[in-house]
């Protein structure tokens, strides 16, 4: 599988909770928690749902609270793809 890029990302936050107009996704957002990009818990739940469907890498609920920025979201997924 191929790795998860930023890129990939931000196509997910933006089909899982859309985008705040006020935010600007295309910029460093890397280390900037959902928090701050106005993506609440919901949204972030809804990302891992379609990270599973999309790029069959299951982010159980649990985890999905602890993955505070997009770098941790990368981190993970990209961990867990290397391993299948």
């Amino acid at each position: 599988m191929k790795e998860l890029t930023l890129d990939d990302l931000r196509s997910l936050m933006r089909l899982s909770a859309g985008e705040d107009e006020s935010i600007d996704l295309d910029g460093d957002i890397i280390d900037t928690t959902f928090k701050d990009l106005a993506y609440d818990s919901l949204a972030v739940l809804e990302m891992a749902s379609r990270l599973e469907r999309d790029w069959g890498v299951i982010v159980p609920d649990e985890v999905a609270a602890t993955l505070e920025t997009p770098r941790a979201v990368l981190d993970y997924v990209n961990e867990r793809a290397a391993v299948n």
